[in-house]
């Protein structure tokens, strides 16, 4: 018997009392029962999201609230400011491509972040820019964005921030009203702990004022129609009922953890799997402004990365995730946040260690598990 531990950046696994949400027997969502399960996620998702403005809920992927945002907040031909500092980076653009925007891109090596001063530069450059489409946290690279020097100066030079918070909102600090994000985007299958199906937008004052006057083409992703909806407690279009019964339980979990212990565990978590891949020998991806959901470690010399995320998933059971495009076969992610603990951590080191060592790399058994559970009885003995 082999049991498998799921610790990819997306989906990521789901707490038991919200698999049990999914089990309850289905509603319709036409009804007085639906109305009042949505009231209670509609509030979470304020609390999650750290806006007074409407979360709206999505019957989609992340992409389809990233496609909205652009179809909803721009005119053709507008000129934007694409931040490309991966694959999610890379698809801003193409969306703004596709509804016959005007993208410029600002492009970095993998593993390295785009600066604040980068930014303004651009901004210098691109007075007549409309907006800046930016991810909060790079999934494929595993970097963190400097999200509120961003938004502080896109609505100094009157431009609008669309955020993709995909694998940032719930994992790190991202307070929508107080750093003046006018556009924020996460999904389902994050941190908040349940199945791919769902995507999330919350709009500012300013962002729906430039939606007043959008001319891009859209009827499902209308969210204008989906906002008066949902100040019904209602959706424009049926929902995926059973995911909002789960998303319910795990807004409550989040709630009952509270965000800023939530964020600090996720740093811990960060931090000790760093120490444990580092400890291997491997070399970090990102060396600056790692992002706190996922680690990105190069394969050694002489290991195919592919080969390497097949070996942990198929002969131990742990399921990790390979690099995109360029990265392809050079690089291992081991995501740490949404419902993970110390020993989730534990388990994904001590599989490369093994995983590494049946491949023919070197390796001293116990020295990347030993750092991580160093990191972790230093902090307990910092806080005693």
């Amino acid at each position: 018997m082999k049991k498998t531990y799921l610790l990819t950046p997306g989906p990521t696994p789901i707490p038991e009392s919200v698999s049990a949400g999914f089990a309850r027997p289905i509603i319709h969502h036409r009804t007085a029962a639906f109305e009042k399960l949505f009231e209670d996620v509609r509030q979470g998702l304020k609390f999650l999201y750290q806006t007074r403005q409407e979360v709206l809920i999505l019957s989609a992927s992340g992409t389809g609230a990233m496609e909205a945002a652009v179809s909803n907040l721009f005119k053709k031909g507008d000129k934007v400011i694409t931040l490309n500092a991966g694959k999610f980076g890379e698809r801003w653009t193409k969306i703004a491509k596709t509804f016959g925007l005007n993208p410029i891109e600002i492009k970095v090596e993998a593993g390295e972040t785009v600066s604040a001063a980068q930014v303004e530069a651009a901004i210098k450059d691109h007075k007549d820019a409309k907006g800046i489409l930016f991810q909060a946290s790079e999934t494929s690279t595993g970097v963190m964005l400097p999200t509120q020097e961003i938004c502080k100066l896109t609505k100094a030079n009157n431009m609008l921030s669309v955020c993709d918070a995909i694998t940032a909102c719930g994992v790190f600090d991202l307070p929508m009203d107080d750093w003046n994000i006018d556009a924020l985007i996460t999904g389902s299958q994050k941190a908040l702990m349940i199945p791919p199906g769902l995507a999330m937008i919350a709009l500012s004052d300013r962002a729906w004022t430039a939606n007043e006057t959008a001319d891009l083409p859209r009827f499902y992703f209308d969210l204008a129609r989906e906002k008066k909806a949902h100040l019904k407690n209602q959706t424009a279009w049926t929902p995926a009922i059973s995911l909002i019964q789960g998303l319910q339980e795990s807004l409550r979990l989040i709630r009952e953890e509270g965000l800023h212990d939530m964020f600090k565990r996720h740093e811990l978590l960060a931090k000790a799997t760093r120490n444990g891949a580092q400890a291997l020998g491997l070399e970090l991806l990102s060396k600056k402004s790692a992002s706190p959901a996922v680690t990105a470690v190069k394969v050694p010399a002489g290991i195919d990365g592919k080969a390497l995320v097949k070996h942990m998933r198929d002969k131990l059971g742990v399921i990790m995730v390979g690099g995109q495009d360029e990265l392809e076969g050079k690089i291992v992610r081991l995501s740490h946040f949404g419902y993970v603990d110390r020993f989730d951590i534990v388990i994904g080191i001590a599989a490369m260690e093994l995983a590494l060592h049946e491949m023919g790399h070197p390796v001293e058994f116990g020295k990347a598990v030993g750092a991580v559970l160093q990191t972790f009885a230093a902090t307990k003995e910092s806080k005693s």
